[in-house]
C-alpha cells in the first residue's frame, strides 16, 4: 500500500469557503447592529452664538442751550428815616454854563524827582577859607539902605566847595533885608577856600558861613 502525504495547500483549499463565507455573516451582522445603534450624543451642539441685534443710528440733532435771562434785581428795602432829622435833597443845577476861560481845577502835577546830590555834608577834612573870616568881613561894603534903616544882623550863606575851591551856587538861608543879603552873596563868590577832602581826595563839600553887618556908633 502506497503511503500518500497529506499536504497542507489541499488541507487549507477545504476550508477556504467556509471561512469566506463565515466573514461575510460577520460583517454582515457588524453592519446591521451599526445601523441600529444610535452613536449621536443625546443633546445637540446647540449654536450659541446668538444673532447679533442690528441697532441702527439715526442722526443726532445739536441742540442749543438757551440763555436764560438774569433774574430782576431785588427791590431795596426802604429804610425808615427818624422823624427829627431832616433829609435835604441836594440840587444840581445842569443849566450851569461852562467858562472855559477860567482856569480848571487840575489836580498838582506830581513832583520830579530830587537829583542824587553830588556833594558831601561831612569829609575828614572840611574845606577851610583862605584868609580867613577877617579878610571876609573886610571886603564887606555896609549897604546904604540897611544903614539908614539901623538894619544889624547876620546873613547866613550856603553854597558848595567844589574840588578848586572855588564856591558854586551860594544862597541866603537868613536874612536881614536891606541890602545886606546881597552883599553877602557878593563876597562870599570872592573868596576861596582849600577844599575838602575824602581819603586824602578833593571832593564836593556843602559850606555855610556867617557876614556880619554892625553899625558903628
Amino acid at each position: 500500500m502506497k503511503n500518500t502525504r497529506k499536504k497542507p495547500k489541499a488541507d487549507l483549499r477545504k476550508y477556504y469557503t467556509v471561512f469566506l463565507e463565515l466573514g461575510m455573516v460577520v460583517v454582515l451582522i457588524i453592519f446591521i447592529v451599526a445601523m441600529k445603534v444610535d452613536f449621536r450624543t443625546e443633546a445637540e451642539n446647540t449654536d450659541l452664538t446668538e444673532e447679533q441685534e442690528v441697532v441702527e443710528m439715526g442722526e443726532i440733532q445739536r441742540t442749543e442751550q438757551q440763555e436764560k435771562p438774569p433774574p430782576p434785581p431785588r427791590p431795596q428795602v426802604p429804610v425808615e428815616v427818624p422823624n427829627d432829622e431832616i433829609v435835604e435833597d441836594q440840587e444840581i443845577n445842569l443849566d450851569a454854563e461852562i467858562n472855559l476861560d477860567e482856569p480848571l481845577d487840575m489836580p498838582p502835577p506830581p513832583e520830579e524827582e530830587e537829583e542824587e546830590e553830588d556833594f558831601f555834608v561831612v569829609v575828614e577834612n572840611m574845606p577851610e577859607l583862605i584868609g580867613g573870616m577877617k579878610k571876609l568881613q573886610g571886603c564887606v561894603n555896609y549897604p546904604e539902605m540897611a544903614r539908614k534903616a539901623g538894619i544889624e544882623g547876620k546873613v547866613i550863606v550856603q553854597f558848595v566847595v567844589n574840588a578848586e575851591g572855588n564856591v558854586e551856587d551860594p544862597r541866603v538861608i537868613r536874612g536881614i533885608g536891606g541890602g545886606a543879603d546881597e552883599e553877602a552873596l557878593r563876597c562870599v563868590k570872592q573868596s576861596k577856600f582849600k577844599p575838602g577832602r575824602q581819603r586824602g581826595q578833593p571832593v564836593r563839600v556843602q559850606y555855610s558861613l556867617p557876614v556880619v553887618f554892625r553899625l558903628q556908633n
